[in-house]
């Protein structure tokens, strides 16, 4: 995070989710007020290309804290493929103990550093297509394609215990999230990438910049839901609920290079 704010001359810095210490690849990061935007972006499905090391254990399930590694014979890869076909669909699992949730407002990852106790709740992710790249023993080479919030540590995990030995991730990457891939730090103009209808204020637009009340006859669109207004000089998101229209965020500046970025 400091090095995003000195490279680009900005106090705040957003991050759309996390990525392991050990993972490379997509991350989009946001500067100021931008940060806010996040949650209406197209971040799903995410597509990983990982690596599995069968008969190494660690409690991470990374190759941060590896504990033994064991010798583990060959398998046949079309078990492997078939193994991995099997993991498609709806998949209830526990996160890794070591990951960024939160367990009485502190950290599972510091925590488990602590040597303390952890009792996570299982959590539910959507595997829309696995398949095996390569399998060079002891190591399995696969792609996924998942939901927000999957834990594909978790994912390597529970292929090892299905072809019966310890496995942990040695690579991951991140290729895409969503319709956002890795491209050299390139500056996106948010706004084009909302996922949020356009509406049309037809009244003073002084209201909106001093976050008047805004009365519905003057909008365009009078349906429920959230909308993306523009103005002259900035972009607002409102919510219409019962014919009562909502500030979701106000005045929220036009896209300007040198003063956000999404990488």
């Amino acid at each position: 995070m400091g090095y995003v704010k000195r490279k680009y001359g900005t106090k705040k810095v957003g991050f759309s989710g996390t990525l392991d210490p050990f993972a490379t690849g997509c991350l989009i990061v946001a500067t100021g007020q931008y940060t806010k935007l996040f949650q209406y972006l197209e971040k799903t499905p995410k597509s990983y290309k990982a690596t599995l090391w069968l008969g190494v254990n660690s409690p991470g399930l990374d190759i941060e804290k590896i504990n033994s590694i064991k010798e583990t014979k060959a398998f046949d890869e079309n078990f492997i493929r078939e193994v991995l076909a099997s993991l498609q669909g709806k998949l209830t699992y526990y996160p890794p103990k070591f990951c960024a949730k939160k367990i009485n407002g502190k950290r599972a990852y510091e925590l488990a550093r602590e040597g303390k106790e952890i009792n996570l709740k299982t959590i539910t992710s959507t595997i829309y297509e696995i398949k095996l790249l390569n399998y060079s023993h002891p190591f399995v080479h696969f792609e996924a394609t998942v939901s927000e919030g999957t834990y594909i540590r978790s994912l390597g995990s529970l292929i090892a215990d299905k072809l019966g030995v310890d496995g942990t991730l040695s690579s991951l990457h991140r290729m895409h999230e969503g319709k956002f891939h890795f491209d050299n730090e390139k500056a996106l103009d948010p706004f084009i990438h909302l996922s949020l209808p356009f509406n049309v204020y037809t009244g003073d637009e002084s209201f909106i910049k001093l976050g008047k009340k805004l009365r519905i006859e003057y909008f365009k669109v009078q349906t429920k839901g959230i909308y993306l207004v523009e103005t002259s000089q900035f972009f607002s998101i409102i919510e219409i609920v019962d014919k009562v229209v909502k500030y979701k965020f106000n005045r929220i500046p036009k896209f300007e290079k040198n003063e956000s970025t999404f990488l």
